[in-house]
C-alpha cells in the first residue's frame, strides 16, 4: 500500500549556480558526447541524445524503443505503432544501451543529480500514428494505453540508470513541446485539412500525474514552444519546468511566480542552441553574465529575492544542441557554467 510520502511528487533540488544541457547533442559518437556532457556541467550531468544516427536515435524513437508492450516502426510517414517489435525498436534499445554505457564509464564514482530524458505521453501521442495513419492524440484508449506503457518504462529506466550509476539521484526530463498544441486543438490530422479535439485539461493532467507518479524521482518539464502551462504542469507534479526564455510573454509572469514561490525549479534556456542562431560563436559566448540579465530583470518584476535566484535558476541552452557543431555544442555548456555562477556572484 502506498503512503503519501510515496505518491507525492520529489522535488528537484538542483546544486546552487548549476547548468546542464537540454538533452540532444550533435555527431553519433556516444563516447565523446557522454565526456561532454559529464565534464562540461559537472554539478547536473546529463545523458546526450544523438538524434544524428538516424530514426531510433531521435527523441521519439528512442522514447518508443522504451515503452512496456508497445512497438513502434518508421513508415514514410513518420513513426506509427505495430503488433510486435521489430528492426527499428531494437535499433532504438540498442543505440540507448550504447548511449547508457558510455554515460556509465564517465560517471564512474559520481554522486549527486544526473539528469535523463524522454518524450512525454501527449508530445508522443500527437507524434506517433496509429494502424490507420491518424494519430494516437485522436483515441482516448490509446492514449491512456500510451500513458500507461510510458510510465512502466520510465520506471525500468530510471531504475536501471540507478543501477549503472549508484550514487545519481536521477531526475527525469519529459520532454512535452506539443503540449501547449495539444491543449489549443492545434494538432492537425493525417489530412491537415483539420485539427484533434482539444484535450480535457483534467484528462492531460492525469496522464502527466500518473508518469510522474510512477518514476519516484524528481520530474522536470521541457518545452522549447511558446506558451509554456507553467500552471498545468506545477499542478501535474513537476518540480521543475525547463524553457526557451526568448519565447517568454508578460502572460506568463504571474504563472512562473507562483511556481518558484511553490518550489518549482526553472532551467532557463538563454544560450542559443546553434551557431547560426547567432552569426558568430564569439559575439553569442562572450558576455556569461549578459546571457542571464534578462532572467535577473524578471526576477526584480516578479519581486522574487535576489538571494533564492541561484538555487531557483538552472541555466541551459535554449533547447537541444542536435543543430550544432561539436564545437560549438561544448563552448555552449561551458558558456552556461560560467553564467549560472554569475547567478549567485551577483544576483541582482
Amino acid at each position: 500500500m502506498s503512503t503519501d510520502n510515496e505518491t507525492q511528487p520529489r522535488p528537484f533540488e538542483p546544486p546552487v549556480g548549476a547548468a546542464t544541457g537540454v538533452g540532444s547533442m550533435p555527431g553519433g559518437d556516444a563516447r565523446e558526447a557522454a565526456r561532454t556532457a559529464v565534464g562540461t556541467v559537472e554539478a547536473l550531468p546529463f545523458l546526450p541524445e544523438l538524434p544524428a544516427r538516424g530514426p531510433g536515435a531521435d527523441m521519439i524513437g528512442r522514447s518508443l524503443g522504451m515503452l512496456v508492450e508497445l512497438y513502434a516502426r518508421v513508415e514514410p510517414s513518420g513513426w506509427r505503432f505495430g503488433d510486435r517489435p521489430g528492426r527499428d525498436t531494437r535499433r532504438a534499445r540498442a543505440w540507448l544501451g550504447e548511449d547508457l554505457d558510455a554515460l556509465e564509464e564517465f560517471t564512474q564514482g559520481y554522486t549527486g543529480p544526473l539528469k535523463v530524458q524522454a518524450v512525454g505521453p501527449w508530445t508522443l501521442a500527437a507524434c506517433v500514428e496509429l494502424k490507420g495513419g491518424e494519430a494516437a492524440l485522436g483515441d482516448p484508449g490509446a492514449c491512456r494505453d500510451l500513458t500507461a506503457s510510458l510510465a512502466e518504462g520510465l520506471r525500468q529506466h530510471v531504475a536501471e540508470v540507478r543501477r549503472r550509476v549508484p550514487g545519481a539521484e536521477v531526475v527525469l526530463q519529459l520532454d512535452e513541446p506539443s503540449l501547449a498544441a495539444v491543449l489549443r486543438g492545434q494538432v492537425r490530422t493525417a489530412s491537415g485539412y483539420r485539427t484533434y479535439r482539444v484535450v480535457d485539461r483534467a484528462v492531460v493532467e492525469g496522464a502527466l500525474r500518473q508518469v510522474v507518479a510512477a518514476v519516484r524521482t524528481p520530474v522536470i518539464a521541457h518545452s522549447c514552444a511558446p506558451a509554456v502551462p507553467f500552471a498545468l504542469l506545477r499542478r501535474s507534479g513537476f518540480t521543475g519546468v525547463s524553457f526557451d526564455f526568448a519565447l517568454l510573454t508578460e502572460r506568463e509572469w504571474d504563472a512562473i511566480g507562483e511556481a518558484v514561490e511553490g518550489g518549482v525549479k526553472l532551467l532557463a534556456g538563454v544560450v542559443p542552441g546553434a551557431d547560426a542562431d547567432s552569426g558568430t560563436d564569439s559575439r553569442a559566448l562572450s558576455d556569461p553574465a549578459g546571457s542571464v540579465s534578462g532572467v535577473r530583470s524578471l526576477w526584480r518584476r516578479l519581486g522574487l529575492a535576489p538571494g533564492t535566484l541561484a538555487e531557483s535558476v538552472v541555466v541551459t541552452p535554449a533547447c537541444g544542441l542536435a543543430g550544432a557543431s561539436p564545437a560549438y555544442a561544448r563552448a555552449a555548456l561551458a558558456h552556461c557554467v560560467k553564467a549560472a555562477r554569475t547567478l549567485v556572484d551577483d544576483p541582482e
